[in-house]
């Protein structure tokens, strides 16, 4: 008896085991995670927000460090010492050398403690104020890290959906050019056109494949970026619904949008709390020059048995001490100008963020504006794309139109498609972004954009490409002319 080849057995073996895992996948719960789930998600698991996060801890113990220096100073120093004296001492007189001995056992017990109490140290009480400057400047950046965060979770969930949409009209247009190439061939076979009909048919058909696995792509791109967001595999999502309330942004006015961006957005307001910071460091240079007052107590006791006395000695301490720089050659002077270029510095950087945000507020208010247009003007396309399609094909049945003319309204029909899923969603992710701009983004905003979703799912698992729908040309057909 022949024995089956071993690839002839795994095929086998699968076909066979195929039905029992459609049957357990359709028995699985779906679960299809929605986009204020995922925003819950990468505020728990972002690793950016994360390390924010634990830099501002930082900077709060930081301020905590600093304080400590203007609170008493208390330390304490001892010791318990044993010592062993040994002693030899020689003599030369008349009748000869006289030598001698003598071993001395000393133990000692000492002890000091020192407190000191700043009453006037005015570089540390500068270095406390600039703590407490850099947590206002580092609460502002956590807020931004936070509005990134978001923006960035809403952008990659659409851009999901967006390349879902997309995949679906790059499949439905490569379904379509191959039913026109089967036609072609089937209409070259019997005699009825030329062999370049078919052709420009076939190239348009692997043009349209290429469009296909190029889409597919990017929606497996696109997951993995939502997973790097939020650190969590998500095997679908919703999708978009289709009654969308496209509108212009309100309040429907730039200069409330751009007033908005000056008082409230955290990078605008992390760079004004950076030229806090920087005053703080001119501050502190200055207080170089300035005395420090401490009030001082000490205590000391020391005790030993030297001699065979038991005794001991202590003594204490209180008063005050100033200290005063007079000369550091030049060394105060130099910091103090440094910290001034610096603080200009930092002005001019919060100016140029603060253009920075109007301008790309401006931008993201126009871009949101023109979005309402674009959608609507790219749903009307669909429309108008599938009446000149229906109309060129009633003409090539006539023979009044070729084939060429038939594959071009066929790719702008769905070029057509794939535009207004793009715009659909270039109008959410410019309005959420218009409102991280202004610093209003946050989790409600992303709550009331969660209920646009619809009762659809997007699914991470791309469909194996079935062989027998990929329509290929194998050798140039040829027909007796």
């Amino acid at each position: 008896m022949l024995r089956q080849p071993l690839s002839s057995a795994l095929i086998s073996a699968r076909r066979a085991l195929l039905p029992s895992l459609v049957a357990a996948a359709w028995a699985m719960p779906a679960w299809s995670a929605d986009l204020l789930t995922i925003t819950q998600d990468a505020l728990e698991n972002n690793a950016a927000l994360g390390s924010a996060q634990a830099v501002t801890r930082s900077t709060k113990a930081a301020r905590d460090a600093e304080q400590g220096n203007l609170l008493p100073q208390i330390n304490a120093k001892g010791n318990v010492a044993h010592s062993e004296q040994f002693e030899r001492q020689t003599r030369q007189g008349p009748v000869g050398a006289a030598a001698g001995t003598q071993d001395d056992s000393v133990n000692g017990v000492s002890f000091t403690l020192e407190a000191t109490q700043a009453l006037f140290d005015a570089i540390n009480s500068r270095q406390v104020t600039k703590a407490e400057r850099q947590i206002d400047q580092q609460l502002y950046q956590l807020a931004a890290t936070e509005q990134d965060v978001l923006i960035n979770v809403a952008s990659a969930y659409f851009e999901i959906l967006r390349a879902h949409e997309i995949l679906e009209a790059r499949r439905a247009q490569e379904r379509a050019i191959g039913r026109q190439l089967e036609q072609a061939q089937e209409q070259f076979d019997v005699g009825l056109i030329a062999i370049t009909e078919v052709e420009e048919a076939q190239a348009r058909f692997d043009q349209s494949r290429a469009e296909r696995i190029a889409a597919q792509s990017d929606l497996q791109v696109s997951f993995e970026a939502l997973e790097r967001l939020t650190g969590t595999r998500y095997l679908s999502i919703d999708a978009l619904g289709e009654d969308v309330p496209v509108e212009p942004p309100m309040p429907n006015d730039r200069h409330r949008w751009v007033e908005l961006a000056v008082e409230k957005n955290p990078t605008v307001l992390a760079s004004q709390a950076g030229v806090d910071v920087s005053q703080s460091n001119v501050d502190i240079a200055r207080a170089n020059r300035l005395p420090t007052v401490n009030a001082f107590a000490n205590y000391n006791y020391d005790d030993n048995d030297a001699d065979g006395v038991d005794d001991y000695n202590s003594d204490g301490q209180v008063g005050v001490q100033v200290s005063l720089p007079l000369y550091t050659g030049g060394t105060t002077t130099a910091v103090i100008r440094q910290n001034t270029y610096l603080l200009e510095s930092s002005q001019y950087d919060f100016e140029d963020q603060r253009r920075e945000t109007v301008q790309q507020v401006r931008s993201r208010y126009t871009q949101v504006s023109n979005n309402v247009s674009t959608v609507e003007a790219r749903r009307q396309a669909i429309v108008s794309n599938q009446s000149a399609l229906d109309a060129t094909r009633a003409g090539y049945e006539v023979g009044t139109r070729n084939i060429v003319d038939v594959l071009d309204a066929e790719q702008n029909l769905y070029n057509a498609m794939a535009d207004y899923a793009s715009a659909r969603y270039d109008y959410v992710i410019n309005l959420l972004a218009l409102r991280q701009q202004a610093g209003v983004l946050d989790v409600a905003a992303l709550e009331k954009v969660n209920g646009w979703l619809g009762q659809d799912s997007v699914s991470f698992t791309l469909p194996e490409e079935d062989a027998d729908s990929v329509t290929r040309i194998g050798k140039r057909p040829t027909r007796e002319q």
